[in-house]
């Protein structure tokens, strides 16, 4: 039996509560493959079109009317994880019985800690919510401290920071579940973003990467492999060029070799190969893949997919 994280994009699950239910319904068959196949499998998830939606739900109804709550941003990450965790583990359970399986599912909203002093609160570069005109960026600079950078042209947008993982608060409950043989689901979007003050934690306005968290999960889980499911079959190298190569199976150094040359976009798969390096650098003998959702259980019998090895 091997322990799989398994890390699940955002954007497969849809823009709108009615829109998820349906494509979660899709999105879980090939987890379902990997429990099938006896895997011990933990399911973590992307929020970034939900938890922009929450944002921006509780910004409108604020400047409608001053007596509706402004809601701080890891309060929304935590709403997220609760109504994405309700409908994947629906759909989990429906499609596990419909297989004849008894397993338990269960989502945990989870928060993440992170270093209070990391250079990425310095440099905030996530963009979240609504945009703006520049008078009205201008203002909320002025009266919340946001910081609001020009966005491709098409206003102004609040960013925040995305902070490097160091660990998981609620670890222990997730190995108790996972140990027990049931489905946990857990750091939806990267988990809450929180910092260690004494003997609480404390929410702070950040987005966690989800691949990094998920790898920071797979790495103190002790799992075999962490499985990152996106839009492509594989990782590829002078991608949509003439001499577009598609990558197998590689190795780290290999891998690095090719991040110093520039071939991987910082905002798509960059962060996913990163995230996948830090997990297999931490034991020998771990693997990493990244490959398309569809194609999940051909990849974990190398037919599909990237494999990144030591």
């Amino acid at each position: 039996m091997r322990k799989i994280v398994v890390a699940l994009g955002g954007n497969a699950l849809g823009h709108t509560p009615e829109d998820q239910i349906e494509k979660v319904k899709h999105a879980v068959k090939p987890i379902v493959d990997l429990v099938m196949e006896g895997n011990e499998v933990i399911l973590a998830h992307g929020n970034g079109p939900q938890v922009g939606m929450i944002n921006l739900s509780f910004e409108t109804s604020h400047q409608v009317n001053e007596h509706n709550p402004e809601m701080p941003f890891p309060e929304c990450g935590a709403m997220s994880q609760g109504y994405i965790g309700y409908h994947l583990q629906n759909a989990l359970i429906k499609e596990l019985r419909d297989r004849g399986m008894s397993q338990q599912v269960a989502t945990v909203v989870t928060q993440v800690e992170v270093a209070e002093n990391d250079s990425a609160f310095q440099h905030p570069t996530k963009p979240i919510g609504r945009f703006y005109d520049l008078e009205t960026a201008n203002e909320l600079e002025s009266t919340k401290g946001y910081t609001m950078v020009e966005d491709a042209s098409r206003g102004y947008r609040r960013v925040v920071a995305s902070p490097k993982p160091i660990n998981i608060v609620e670890l222990d409950i997730i190995k108790t579940l996972v140990d027990a043989g049931h489905l946990v689901i857990t750091v939806g979007g990267g988990g809450i973003p929180v910092v260690k003050k004494g003997n609480h934690y404390d929410g702070v306005a950040a987005v966690i990467d989800k691949d990094f968290a998920s790898a920071k999960l797979a790495d103190l889980l002790n799992a075999d492999m962490l499985v990152i499911l996106t839009a492509v079959d594989k990782v590829k190298i002078n991608f949509n060029k003439p001499n577009e190569i598609s990558l197998d199976e590689i190795k780290i150094s290999e891998m690095n070799k090719y991040i110093q040359e520039g071939h991987f976009l910082k905002g798509s798969m960059l962060p996913k190969i990163e995230a996948a390096k830090t997990f297999v650098e931490g034991k020998q003998g771990r693997i990493a893949i990244i490959a398309s959702l569809e194609l999940a259980k051909d990849a974990l019998e190398g037919k599909s997919g990237t494999r990144i090895i030591n």
